[in-house]
């Protein structure tokens, strides 16, 4: 009688834990329309997980994004197949306002409910996954909360199961980000991919963009493949020669990942978001009134070596003025202008035009990219140098491409 009592319990407990599961392992926006659950598979406590995205759209809910799977391999050991649940946090509201010195609006508030699931591997070290439901949108990172530890990630498992007929505007992948964008109606091409990526479902219900945000030195930038499955577009660590950092990233515990961001609801929302810039650290400058956003002209796009070309540099700050713009930017290869002046001669000209010039600069800090001019900021003496002489010349701005953040 005591053997069955105590089985009639633990069938009573593992009944528990499933139900726990079922009610407890979701996180709903503040507005009600955006949904997250943390589902296992065989409706159990241990093995394989995943999150399922939902929008409510007129009433009606509709599964977003039906599947994204999660987990990291690191060198030691692997968090994703044999997951253990453990526990799950009551949904806490975040509600943090902040003041953007440029972009989309001036005040902007970082609000949503977020829940922290916590599970154990196998090898009993524990892996949390903290979820965030948003008005527009969800956002979900790793957290590995022990207190050390230095281990290498060999690989990030997050992968967004994203069904055919759902229309997308992906670009390529490369490193500049400078493609087209192309529109298709299911996956047809296996590569890797540019983020951000835009995903329409198909019934028109949501659209979503898919994105990373808070990265910084203690990880890397990643990319999207479906490599192994068309509709799965797996987040990718880089290719060793895409930069000169480790490409398998060094974490040190305890550890969170960078986000990863779905923005989601109409395009609207999508284009009104900023959630990337909610998610992110505020920025550690306390001084800002130097910083003043404008509009500018740019020959780039249009016209790749047109800083080459002093009468196109002409053209552009002509139209900034035309267009009451206050900036124009000399691209690359502006130590190579001609055609009628210089570097010097063109500053005096956007000058005389009434506007303030910004300029381009190679970092150096990347071996194999040769674009000039190259190495001018790559010191601190060296900086000093060509600020003093850009100041001379009434340059207002700088533009450095090509960096990497160094520990």
């Amino acid at each position: 009688m005591k053997k069955l009592k105590t089985t009639l319990i633990a069938v009573c407990l593992v009944f528990n834990s499933v139900l726990a599961l079922a009610q407890g392992l979701s996180v709903t926006s503040p507005n009600q329309k955006v949904k997250v659950e943390v589902i296992n598979a065989q409706n159990a406590n241990i093995g394989a997980w995943h999150l399922k995205v939902s929008y409510l759209n007129n009433g009606k809910s509709h599964e977003a994004i039906p599947k994204i799977d999660f987990g990291i391999v690191r060198s030691d050991q692997e968090f994703s197949k044999d997951l253990r649940f453990l526990r799950v946090s009551k949904p806490r509201l975040i509600n943090e306002k902040y003041t953007a010195v440029h972009g989309k609006r001036t005040q902007c508030s970082n609000s949503a409910n977020e829940i922290v699931a916590s599970f154990e591997n196998p090898g009993k070290a524990r892996m949390n996954l903290i979820v965030r439901a948003y008005n527009d949108g969800v956002v979900f990172r790793y957290e590995f909360p022990e207190k050390e530890g230095s281990f290498k990630v060999h690989d990030e498992l997050t992968s967004y199961i994203i069904p055919d007929s759902t229309t997308r505007w992906l670009q390529k992948f490369d490193l500049s980000n400078e493609g087209l964008y192309h529109k298709t109606e299911m996956a047809t091409e296996q590569q890797n991919w540019c983020y951000p990526a835009l995903f329409n479902t198909r019934d028109d219900a949501a659209w979503y963009l898919i994105h990373e945000a808070d990265v910084d030195r203690t990880y890397c930038a990643t990319k999207l493949s479906n490599h192994g499955d068309r509709s799965a577009y797996k987040v990718t660590l880089p290719h060793p020669r895409e930069g000169e950092g480790e490409a398998q990233p060094t974490i040190t515990l305890p550890w969170k990942s960078p986000w990863r961001v779905v923005i989601l609801g109409s395009l609207a929302d999508i284009v009104e978001s900023t959630l990337v810039d909610d998610v992110s650290p505020p920025s550690v400058l306390t001084d800002t009134d130097w910083i003043k956003p404008g509009l500018v002209s740019w020959n780039y796009w249009s016209d790749n070596h047109g800083t080459r070309d002093y009468q196109t540099v002409r053209q552009f700050a002509d139209l900034a003025a035309e267009m009451n713009w206050p900036y124009t930017l000399l691209d690359w290869e502006w130590d190579a202008m001609g055609n009628g002046g210089n570097v010097e001669d063109a500053a005096k000209y956007i000058l005389s035009v009434g506007l303030k010039p910004l300029i381009w600069y190679n970092s150096g800090m990347f071996k194999g990219i040769r674009a000039t001019p190259r190495d001018r900021m790559l010191t601190h003496e060296s900086r000093m140098k060509e600020f003093a002489w850009l100041k001379s010349l009434g340059f207002v701005g700088v533009k450095i491409d090509f960096f990497i953040l160094l520990s």
